[in-house]
């Protein structure tokens, strides 16, 4: 069992946005090891059929088990709604997903009874948010958006500038004339927005950060089953990141993301896996 606190939690996104969890992970398991694997070769995800983010996310988590990983979390709104199922029921380690953190944290933030959402076009095709968040409680009406330009705005790194903000409100302008009060961010790039997004929504919204959600989750989850590292026995806080290409515009991306600046990225030929 002392071998499982100190195995480190592998940690899977299509891209970047996945950081936002690791960063979340990292604020609140401060003694953990961490493996991070983004896909930037295959990014985005959202445009893709569920078959093929299944086989995508197969593949990856045959990588990180190599790394003797004692969970896995799908830090990808996409690849949590469109795969967590059925890689649970292949793969023998405890795998967490980013959606059902998030719902519940609107279940529990919304006081009328209505949630946005806003995702990318696979997320919200699926329909997940809706089904987990109305098997809590059915009498919530969920409103979902697809806003597949936020992840290439973010990727690229047009966080700042004026499009990104015309774009926000192109796409919820709609959303904005409803009376919801809770707004989840469904895509782990999106956090990297929120600001401008609180900004052009207004402050009656709650928005909720899944990121966040599912650090607490992963938290728990290593504590009911004993696996939490509490520092005292051998290596903790050592981090390792691996991507499919572009390994350096990757971590001059990350830098920005990361509360410290990350030494070095490997590439991984993922469909070796």
């Amino acid at each position: 069992m002392e071998g499982k606190k100190t195995a480190p939690i592998g940690v899977f996104d299509s891209g970047v946005g996945g950081l936002t969890v690791v960063r979340e992970m990292i604020r609140q398991l401060p003694d953990e090891n961490i493996v991070y694997f983004g896909d930037t070769a295959r990014v985005p995800y959202g445009s893709k059929s569920q078959n093929t983010i299944i086989r995508f996310s197969e593949q990856i988590i045959r990588f990180l088990q190599k790394k003797q990983v004692k969970t896995i979390v799908i830090a990808c709104n996409t690849a949590s709604a469109l795969a967590l199922d059925a890689v649970r029921d292949e793969f023998d380690v405890p795998i967490l997903g980013v959606v059902t953190p998030g719902a519940r944290a609107a279940v529990e933030a919304t006081r009328n009874l209505k949630v946005g959402v806003v995702g990318t076009d696979a997320t919200v095709q699926s329909g997940v948010y809706t089904k987990i968040i109305q098997r809590m409680n059915p009498k919530i009406e969920v409103i979902e958006k697809a806003c597949p330009l936020f992840v290439p705005l973010v990727e690229e790194g047009f966080k700042e500038h004026n499009v990104t903000r015309e774009i926000i409100e192109y796409y919820l302008e709609s959303m904005k004339s409803t009376d919801i009060d809770a707004m989840i961010l469904g895509c782990t790039h999106y956090p990297l927005l929120r600001s401008k997004i609180r900004t052009y929504m207004g402050d009656k919204i709650q928005i909720v950060n899944p990121a966040y959600e599912t650090a607490m989750d992963l938290k728990k989850l290593l504590e009911e089953q004993n696996m939490a590292n509490d520092g005292t026995k051998g290596p903790h806080s050592h981090y390792e990141f691996f991507v499919s290409d572009a390994a350096e515009k990757f971590r001059h991306f990350a830098n920005t993301v990361m509360p410290f600046d990350i030494p070095t990225t490997n590439v991984v030929n993922i469909e070796a896996y």
